[in-house]
């Protein structure tokens, strides 16, 4: 199906044939649901284990007793393995919570309302707070800085990560700008893994940025593989350790998509200085994490060996749904202009982009016929995509047959979509 040279006729055609196909997904009654990146049941019963496994015994490894009071940066063992993830020292990383979410708020709010280098610093001292914003990105991450009312300034998302000339210009000029959000694991939703050159210049940023700047670095994805040969992402501290930014950063995981995603540990890691300007905050609203989900994890994840094994298995069930997606859409779309998508090896989302002005059609037609899909305009601060072009695909959730069915479905509605659009503009 090629737009741009078809006759009136044909479009007319080719409308009339997707209109009736479309009804007939419309006649099924789907229920399906990619809107959000959230394990399926059948991933979440790998981690069923932690249920009973403690047996009695409270007894962290180096003696504590975690069913008391205390213990405010979090078991030494837990550290350990968050700090395995981001390629950081013990000494550096909290284990706290179950949500890298609520870190990356508290954090935020230390930097906004408190300052992470003395009240002066707070970020609510100047008349607006700004920060840069990749897209196609998180929309919880937008959902921060809404709240908090700062100010988000969007770049553009490359193969390599966020346009960095771009960023590195900005902070040139503006020293309003207080921070920068990155998923630099396959990268939500395009898939896309930092290159070496990119992690090494966001680790140089706080020698060009204002004041008070810090890197919100959440490596959500951090072992979330499904190549056995996959990209590695560039460990940003050593940079920062190499160019002294080192309090420019702040790193982030949890096991919300390795165990249980409403009952996992979060941490988050930094510089020994960031860490008692966060934990005099912290100490405040806080009489300790619960330890003993911590050692729950810490007997069934003993080491990072066992999670890497423990994510093979993940692997094995996310894959057949994602290979579903990109079979679809290769079909559908490979040889004509009416999408295109980043191919990820890892992480929970596809990034999809309809031609320019249709994002929204297409999630309607969707929903109409049963098939719900993060809302268009998602993936950009305020819910606004300037060109209403991306579309987030999560697959993990459903089974591959419904995976299936709803990317028929999705398929057909950017089809239809298209064509009326190309008939609209004939025309005019």
């Amino acid at each position: 199906m090629e737009l741009q040279n078809a006759t009136p006729e044909q479009l007319t055609q080719w409308e009339q044939a997707l209109a009736s196909e479309y009804e007939q997904h419309c006649q099924q009654n789907m229920r399906l649901d990619l809107t959000r990146g959230k394990p399926s049941s059948e991933q979440l019963s790998l981690a069923d284990a932690l249920d009973g496994i403690l047996k009695g015994n409270y007894t962290s490894a180096n003696g504590i007793d975690a069913r008391n009071y205390g213990g405010l940066e979090g078991l030494a063992e837990a550290r350990q393995l968050g700090a395995d993830i981001l390629g950081l020292e013990m000494e550096q990383v909290l284990a706290l919570g179950n949500s890298s979410l609520s870190l990356m708020f508290l954090a935020m709010s230390v930097a906004y309302h408190h300052g992470f280098n003395g009240p002066e610093s707070a970020w609510k001292n100047q008349p607006v707070t700004k920060f840069i914003c990749p897209v196609p990105g998180y929309d919880r991450h937008y959902g921060v800085c809404e709240t908090l009312g700062i100010e988000m300034i969007t770049v553009a998302m490359t193969e390599t990560g966020p346009d960095m000339e771009a960023i590195e210009a900005l902070l040139a000029c503006d020293p309003t700008i207080k921070g920068l959000w990155c998923v630099p694991k396959y990268s939500n939703p395009t898939g896309t893994v930092y290159s070496d050159a990119t992690v090494e210049r966001i680790a140089k940023l706080g020698l060009i940025a204002g004041e008070g700047f810090r890197v919100f670095w959440d490596n959500a994805y951090a072992v979330h593989d499904l190549s056995t040969t996959p990209k590695s992402l560039a460990p940003i501290m050593a940079y920062c350790q190499q160019h002294n930014t080192i309090d420019s950063v702040i790193q982030f995981a949890s096991t919300s998509k390795i165990t249980h995603a409403g009952a996992g540990v979060a941490f988050i890691g930094m510089s020994a200085d960031n860490i008692r300007a966060f934990n005099k905050v912290w100490s405040a609203s806080s009489i300790g994490p619960d330890k003993v989900n911590q050692l729950r994890h810490m007997r069934l994840l003993p080491n990072y060996e066992a999670l890497l094994q423990h994510m093979q298995k993940h692997a094995q069930i996310i894959k057949p749904r994602f290979q579903c997606v990109l079979e679809h859409l290769e079909n559908a779309f490979a040889t004509n202009d009416l999408g295109q998508w980043e191919s990820a090896d890892g992480g929970y989302f596809i990034s999809f982009h309809t031609r320019k002005g249709l994002a929204k059609d297409v999630v309607a037609l969707a929903a109409q016929a049963g098939v719900k899909l993060t809302p268009a305009g998602a993936t950009f601060p305020y819910g606004r995509d300037p060109e209403d072009s991306n579309i987030r695909i999560a697959p993990t959730v459903p089974t591959v047959e419904d995976v299936d069915a709803a990317m028929k479905v999705f398929v057909t509605c950017v089809k239809l979509a298209s064509v009326r659009q190309a008939l609209k503009a004939n025309a005019q």
